[in-house]
């Protein structure tokens, strides 16, 4: 018996220090991706995943069409496997998609539009916390703190609005900005209303009560 329970003791003690093992293990930081829009001067659309491609290829209907962009930010064309088309704006992949197709045609004059626009996560602004519908919004030119808030329909009755923090990467480092959404939200205080870019998360906290 006594054996037994020192088998059984044994065994609880390597599992103890199996767990305690484990749980001081961490992973890294997820990867800052900067968005390439650092003014609200400059901005223009990047093409994401979940995009749909119109490409237009003159006097060439046959590979002219409309393209899903994949998951891994690619396409396939009838005549070019795995063209790398995320982080582009239509007018650079356009650009590309001549340089490319130079091989196959004479002079190719090429036109791409975009419809469905998801973008990538870069250029997205994200809302986690006490909004009402917390989600990931595609980023639009001119976008203000406001503007963000009304998309996801205001604060829940539990949120500390004017505990919010807004991240942002500024030359590659993650920088938390302090707002006031009650003061913007409840009270109309417009002058807390700030401009958003491409990539900014708000996080908005609960109340303590």
């Amino acid at each position: 018996m006594n054996a037994i329970r020192a088998t059984q003791l044994a065994l609880i003690i390597s599992v103890s220090a199996w767990i305690s093992a484990c749980s001081v293990n961490t992973l890294p930081p997820a990867t800052t991706h900067a968005s390439l829009t650092t003014s609200t001067d400059n901005y223009n659309y990047l093409i994401g995943p979940g995009d749909n491609l119109q490409i237009f290829v003159w006097r060439n209907p046959e590979i002219s069409g409309s393209f899903i962009v994949r998951p891994d930010g690619k396409i396939t064309t009838s005549l070019v496997e795995d063209v790398e088309v995320s982080g582009k704006t239509p007018t650079a992949l356009a650009r590309d998609m001549e340089k490319v197709l130079s091989k196959y045609i004479r002079d190719p004059i090429v036109t791409v539009s975009v419809t469905g626009f998801s973008s990538p996560f870069s250029e997205q602004v994200r809302v986690i916390g006490e909004a009402t519908n917390p989600q990931a919004i595609s980023y639009k030119e001119n976008m203000t703190l406001l503007d963000l808030m009304i998309a996801v329909g205001g604060l829940t009755e539990f949120a500390a609005g004017d505990s919010a923090k807004l991240i942002r990467v500024v030359d590659g480092k993650q920088m938390e900005y302090s707002v006031f959404l009650d003061s913007l939200v409840k009270s109309g205080e417009i002058s807390e209303n700030v401009d958003l870019l491409p990539g900014d998360i708000l996080i908005i906290p609960e109340a303590w009560f």
